[in-house]
């Protein structure tokens, strides 16, 4: 049997653009990941503030996603994103860690569907959450 949290690892570090972002799976099993971005200022998306571009957000949380439905029980294989709906609800804190939770809370033969949250280090107010809709193949 084929350990779905070192198929999840291998398919996040084989990722071009997750590399690029030094993004890094911290926690991940039974349907929940969790990814954290370092701050980068090669990440900047507002030279004025120090923010982070919100493209490294929306990546972290659809990478987050992904690997939430690669680890649950009833996900066989791999996943592609269908569709991902991203509430930006503030910037994230120039100089902070970002960290991204997933949990695919139900999951049907063709189709996984996933809620995440973005954070720095205010656990109060999220810096961004998501919704979506993710492949299941191989059911």
């Amino acid at each position: 049997m084929v350990d779905k949290t070192v198929l999840a690892r291998q398919f996040i570090e084989a990722i071009p653009h997750a590399r690029a972002l030094n993004l890094k799976l911290t926690q991940i099993g039974e349907g929940e990941a969790e990814i954290t971005l370092p701050y980068n200022e090669d990440l900047i998306g507002d030279p004025r503030t120090g923010v982070i571009h919100g493209g490294a957000i929306s990546t972290i949380l659809d990478t987050c996603c992904g690997a939430a439905v690669m680890s649950h029980p009833s996900a066989p294989g791999g996943t592609a994103t269908i569709d991902l709906r991203i509430d930006y609800m503030r910037a994230a804190t120039p100089g902070q860690t970002v960290t991204a939770h997933a949990v695919c809370y139900h999951i049907t033969r063709n189709v996984a569907f996933v809620r995440a949250t973005a954070m720095d280090d205010d656990k109060d107010l999220p810096v961004a959450t998501a919704s979506g809709s993710f492949t299941v193949e191989g059911k």
